[in-house]
């Protein structure tokens, strides 16, 4: 874990794996409970001073910055406060990560609000309330313009651009490709000349924002797009011979290391690509903001789940656990992208131990790419024993997906002692099958519309229009309310169903 290198960070895993059992967090028999979530909150403090000291060390005295955490990776209000209490922000992308945040008691002065879908409603709210906004695009920029015409705001506002500086290795998370979906795309034609253009019709416009980085991206490339976004800012305040924009929002997107327990890369050396590529990033001219997510939060999380059964299909050994996509969606779909560690313990949480055999470790979905490891030689599990899933802090049980309506699991929070003693808190209650039944809709009857109330003296019924002599459609026809239909009312008649023909006839 980040910053904890004097300690093992295995033998410490492993104390909490037992307590958790100990404490009936999880446990291998069938009274027990088959799932639980766990995230170290000293090692999310220990991440977040990282990357606090990472840049004091780099910037100039006095150079106003912002840590924004990326609240979709960890959407969990205990978490938003574990950090705004180490002094990070929040950046949001929709109103429920804004309603988090709020939830959270984060400031609108330290919250960011990014998406490439605002609605007018959204931007006038983050308007009112002083939240930052970044632009994604030409048309929310006009609509910022009628925005912030209408009233006055303190919101800093800025524009995302996207350098066009290409892919990592994960295709769908890079998002600074030649067509990628995000902010004004810098090297089309035209483009460039119509920001400075912008910027200089527009003096409330005082930031620009960039989000390069991500899994599977190296950190040359992300240094690559902060350093075009650094140089476009400097071509807009040589434009406009004065320092309109005054701050950088250079995103996050810092790579996760998921094959062993190593924390790099280390914001250290992030902000030493950085400084190799764009120096004057660091002298004070510009404020900065960053969005770190995943590098601040995976490396310390944990999922525990018990082996139910087990068999063997095609000679292969299969353990059938109570964790899989629900929790590791991105790992069941796209398994080589996302490829988890699988740790084996036995029943009592104590690590287990036997000849390395081939097994899939297969989760409790109903379809055949739920697993979580395929031929991932582990001593051979059998039913009763636990499995470790670690670094899934962010993006994965903080990020439920509700397959097979198997409902969410509890998350705690946990601490380690001096004296080697594990504490652990509830950060997320378990989702109970009545939870999950009123989230499904069970207050409402069905989803059949109901009939539009009727004008006064008259009611309506269906009728059958046969507009021509193969098709026929459902019109509303009304009808006097002394014939209408009715709880009490008769079948319709031969003169009622001829009523309906002639009707047709007069419609075609």
């Amino acid at each position: 874990m980040a910053d904890m290198a004097t300690e093992d960070i295995a033998e410490r895993r492993n104390l909490v794996v037992r307590a958790a059992v100990e404490q009936a967090l999880v446990g291998g028999s069938d009274s027990s409970k088959p799932l639980v979530c766990l995230l170290d909150t000293d090692g999310i403090r220990a991440s977040t001073a990282a990357l606090t000291a990472a840049f004091e060390a780099a910037l100039a005295p006095g150079t106003p910055v912002l840590h924004a955490f990326a609240v979709k990776a960890a959407p969990l209000v205990p978490v938003l406060r574990l950090l705004a209490a180490t002094g990070l922000g929040c950046e949001v992308a929709s109103p429920g990560e804004l309603a988090l945040a709020r939830a959270a008691g984060v400031p609108a002065t330290r919250t960011v609000l990014d998406s490439p879908v605002k609605t007018t409603a959204e931007l006038r709210e983050a308007l009112a309330l002083g939240i930052a906004v970044n632009a994604d695009n030409r048309q929310e920029l006009e609509r910022l313009d009628a925005l912030v015409a209408a009233a006055p705001t303190a919101s800093p506002v800025g524009v995302r651009i996207n350098p066009q500086t290409g892919a990592g290795i994960i295709d769908a998370l890079s998002t600074a490709t030649s067509t990628s979906k995000f902010g004004v795309a810098l090297r089309d034609p035209g483009a460039r000349e119509w920001l400075v253009r912008a910027f200089l019709d527009r003096p409330w416009l005082t930031r620009l924002h960039i989000h390069s980085g991500s899994q599977g991206v190296p950190l040359e490339l992300i240094a690559q797009g902060v350093r075009e976004l650094h140089a476009l800012a400097e071509e807009i305040n040589a434009a406009a011979g004065r320092r309109q924009v005054d701050t950088l929002d250079i995103g996050g997107g810092l790579p996760v290391d998921f094959t062993s327990d190593e924390a790099g890369p280390t914001y250290a050396g992030y902000v030493s690509a950085l400084r190799a590529a764009v120096p004057a990033l660091f002298d004070g001219t510009y404020g900065l903001v960053t969005e770190f997510g995943r590098s601040l939060l995976a490396k310390h999380g944990l999922v525990l789940a018990r082996v139910e059964y087990t068999k063997s299909s095609g000679s292969r050994p299969i353990a059938l656990t109570h964790a899989g996509v629900q929790l590791a969606t991105r790992t069941a779909y796209a398994p080589a992208a996302w490829p988890v560690r699988i740790l084996p313990y036995d029943a009592k949480g104590a690590p287990k131990a036997g000849p390395a055999v081939a097994q899939d470790v297969a989760g409790p979905a109903c379809f055949a790419g739920d697993l979580l490891a395929a031929a991932r030689e582990l001593p051979l599990l059998g039913p009763g024993d636990l499995i470790g899933v670690p670094d899934t802090g962010a993006y994965f049980f903080t990020a439920h997906y509700g397959y097979n309506s198997l409902p969410r699991p509890a998350v705690h929070g946990f601490t380690v002692t001096p004296d080697g003693r594990v504490r652990f808190r509830l950060a997320r209650p378990a989702q109970s099958t009545a939870d999950l039944v009123g989230a499904a809709g069970s207050a409402h009857p069905d989803a059949r519309p109901r009939p539009a109330p009727a004008r006064a003296g008259r009611t309506a019924r269906s009728v059958r229009v046969a507009p021509s002599a193969r098709t026929a459609r459902s019109v509303r026809v009304a009808q006097p309310a002394r014939v209408a239909a009715s709880a009490g009312a008769r079948p319709a008649t031969r003169s009622s169903a001829a009523g309906a023909v002639t009707a047709g006839r007069r419609n075609r």
